[in-house]
């Protein structure tokens, strides 16, 4: 069984052409659980529009964090593996199969993706590229190459990972760093797998350089570290 965890807020714009992507890969017995961070817009409403019993939303939640939004959905979560979703990309046909046929020798695949617009028009031809992705697990903890929307892993990673940290300033990091450090097999794959979506109203900005100070992002990094060993 298959768990697609979902963290929205304010997606109305993108989700239906998201969740048509991903349904038409899953079966019956598959789900995406959507956590719902109190929308102000059509998003739950587009969401039960679907009328999709593989559609379980969760509602009126007041996280205020798109990280703990997504950890509720992964709480929730029942299937073997489990795929990360943001609200407003786009799958290719083929990335359910492709990565259930990864995650049959490893716990965590990372796959890459083409970048594009908010009308969907190609800008960059590889995500991996432009955010200099490679695989290390120092190279990792010091520069994220753990993205969250090209992540999938096996139920006993997710069971460890469970419950997130307080404080945690990446849940991507965190999972790819968890992972790496404890043992569990990491699998990069050059295979682009979902479009991604870069616009104005994204809740990350993983793909562009931070302009925030050296001592906060050196904050981050002390926190994830402490958060690898429970």
């Amino acid at each position: 069984m298959i768990s697609v965890c979902m963290p929205t807020y304010n997606g109305e714009k993108f989700i239906r052409i998201q969740l048509e992507s991903i349904l038409s890969q899953l079966g019956n017995d598959d789900e995406i659980v959507i956590s719902d961070d109190s929308s102000t817009d059509k998003t739950v409403e587009i969401t039960k529009s679907f009328n999709d019993s593989r559609i379980h939303l969760l509602e009126n939640n007041t996280f205020h964090s798109p990280i703990y939004n997504l950890e509720n959905a992964l709480k929730n979560a029942k299937g073997d593996f489990i795929f990360l979703s943001d609200q407003d990309d786009e799958w290719t046909e083929d990335k359910v199969s492709v990565c259930m046929e990864k995650l049959k020798d490893c716990d965590l695949v990372i796959h890459d993706a083409d970048i594009v617009d908010g009308n969907g028009n190609r800008t960059a031809e590889s995500f991996f590229k432009l955010n200099h992705t490679k695989n290390g697990k120092v190279y990792n903890l010091l520069k994220n190459g753990y993205h969250g929307c090209c992540m999938c892993f096996s139920k006993k990673l997710c069971e460890a990972l469970l419950p997130f940290p307080k404080k945690l300033p990446m849940h991507d990091s965190y999972i790819g760093n968890f992972a790496a450090f404890n043992g569990y097999k990491v699998k990069f794959s050059d295979e682009k797998l979902i479009h991604y979506r870069r616009h104005n109203s994204n809740a990350s900005n993983s793909s562009e350089k931070s302009t925030r100070p050296f001592f906060s992002r050196l904050k981050d990094r002390i926190i994830l570290l402490k958060s690898l060993k429970k």
